[in-house]
């Protein structure tokens, strides 16, 4: 829910949920004071996520304009969403490196980094470092990677 000045513009960047954007918090208040109308945004975000699971928390960063008009890109969800749905766990353990809360595969593995790649952060990145930090983020979920 941080906004930051781009010269005129404005960036304001939310968690805001597939499908089932509504000007209620967090939308409404940070969209509302950059002079933005919550509920065009709300319609445009609802339908260009209609296609993502609903409810699933999509990373979306906003550009708004000086004149209002606003431009918005969205991420693909957190990497431990993916490997908690690939594992079919409800959460990670409380103790990572000691208890093991399930298994994923390589596969599973290399099928997440190739949709992490897409984001932009990724595009900077190989698949198989991408894959290296998938791993390491399954560690500390508590899972064990098999092949």
């Amino acid at each position: 829910m941080a906004g930051k000045q781009l010269g005129k513009a404005a960036m304001v960047r939310l968690l805001v949920p597939a499908g089932k954007a509504s000007p209620s918090p967090p939308v409404g208040p940070a969209l509302g004071a950059k002079g933005v109308k919550s509920m065009d945004f709300c319609k445009e975000f609802n339908a260009r996520t209609a296609h993502i699971e609903p409810g699933l928390a999509i990373p979306t960063k906003i550009i708004v304009a000086p004149d209002r008009s606003f431009t918005f890109t969205t991420k693909s969800p957190s990497t431990t969403y993916f490997l908690k749905k690939a594992a079919g766990i409800e959460k990670g353990t409380g103790k990572p490196g000691q208890e093991t809360n399930g298994t994923i595969s390589v596969k599973h593995i290399y099928e997440i980094a190739k949709i992490k790649h897409e984001d932009v952060k990724g595009m900077n990145m190989s698949l198989e470092s991408m894959a290296r930090c998938i791993v390491a983020t399954a560690k500390t979920l508590g899972l064990k990677v098999v092949l």
